[in-house]
């Protein structure tokens, strides 16, 4: 059976390099005896994925890719540009787009995560006032809530894009909403989220090496490469700093006894699954210097029933000790790994992958 590649975006300035923030994880896939290949992100992310993956080989077998975050549209010309040349993303479209967009596993983890309700859109279009109404309605109507899309929130533009004080203030929902459309523009991901604000437990005072308000992070929680996105995913890479571009997924916000929305740094855990099973964990990319230590047990049953190959977690507990919740799910190969983490066991993992994936969910969501 043949043993998995890692694909890995290319150096923009050098396009038979590793992109550099990708470099380190390409020498350490080296180092396990591992092979990887270099596609053109940008050719990718403008609907040319014959040419971005010209670079992968003939009948290059099975495939994980570690990069940028993608849309889940040219994820799918990706899967089956690779396909036209023999290759097989283990992780399919349907199985990408289920763990990258929060509609696709919302209702698996529904009671675990903070309460959301959401307004499809094609493009960057703002829901009008009864859609908002609805909207709101459908998480109780009053209460503190944030707004994102289906992938990242502007925990940066906290109060003017990102945290609404008071459901039932639907005028000031619809200002938040407007600007978030706004900022995010051409970046919208599928459609604006209203999602419940929660409190979690929070870091000790001097030890926040986060970015952003409450503890809003995304998974995939980072700004993405030249402000398209997240990277490696749910700060896709979720939550890294010094790129530019609109800040990562958020679940629910405040911690550490601030007063809410005005800030503070969550405790969060980054958990890696592969079929089912966790191979790391870690601290958020956004706070790779806390020790966490979540509690699983009752997550990898969620995840198992998610159906997807390759997904991240990121948990934070909650402010009250009522436990841990799931603030957001990612796709695994566009998550960011924190900055010193060993993702050694990760990699190995990836390499010794099954060629035959379990059952995936058909479709997003169902």
């Amino acid at each position: 059976m043949p043993v998995p590649e890692i694909i890995f975006p290319a150096d923009p300035l050098n396009p038979r390099r590793p992109d550099p923030h990708f470099a380190w994880e390409a020498r350490m896939l080296r180092e396990l005896g591992g092979g990887h290949h270099l596609v053109d992100h940008d050719a990718l992310l403008a609907g040319r994925a014959e040419e971005a993956v010209r670079r992968v080989p003939q009948d290059s077998g099975p495939l994980w890719y570690r990069g940028w975050m993608l849309p889940s549209a040219r994820y799918a010309d990706f899967a089956a540009a690779l396909t036209a040349r023999g290759g097989n993303l283990l992780t399919s479209a349907p199985g990408y787009a289920a763990a990258h967009e929060l509609p696709g596993w919302y209702d698996v983890f529904e009671g675990s995560t903070p309460a959301s309700a959401w307004i499809p859109s094609d493009g960057p279009v703002v829901p009008g006032p009864q859609e908002l109404a609805e909207a709101a309605a459908r998480l109780g109507g009053r209460g503190p809530a944030i707004v994102k899309d289906y992938v990242k929130s502007r925990k940066h533009e906290w109060h003017e894009a990102c945290y609404v004080p008071e459901l039932a203030d639907l005028a000031a929902v619809g200002r938040v909403v407007e600007r978030f459309v706004e900022l995010q523009g051409e970046f919208l991901a599928g459609g604006v989220v209203l999602r419940r604000y929660e409190e979690f437990e929070g870091a000790p005072t001097g030890t926040d090496d986060g970015n952003g308000p409450g503890g809003a992070t995304g998974h995939g929680g980072g700004a993405g490469r030249n402000g398209r996105g997240d990277a490696a995913g749910h700060d896709g890479p979720g939550g890294e700093a010094g790129q530019s571009g609109a800040a990562g997924a958020a679940g629910a916000e405040r911690v550490g006894g601030d007063a809410p929305g005005t800030g503070g740094r969550a405790v969060e855990a980054r958990v890696w699954w592969l079929d089912g099973r966790p191979v790391l964990v870690g601290p958020h990319p956004d706070a790779p210097r806390q020790a966490v230590e979540p509690d699983l047990a009752d997550v990898q049953t969620l995840v198992r029933r998610l159906g997807c190959r390759f997904v991240t977690t990121d948990l934070a507990s909650r402010a009250d000790g009522s436990g841990w919740r799931v603030v957001e799910v990612g796709d695994g190969q566009v998550s960011d790994l924190p900055r010193g983490i060993d993702a050694s066991g990760l990699l190995a993992s990836l390499l010794a992958a099954r060629r035959a994936a379990p059952r995936e969910r058909a479709t997003p969501g169902s």
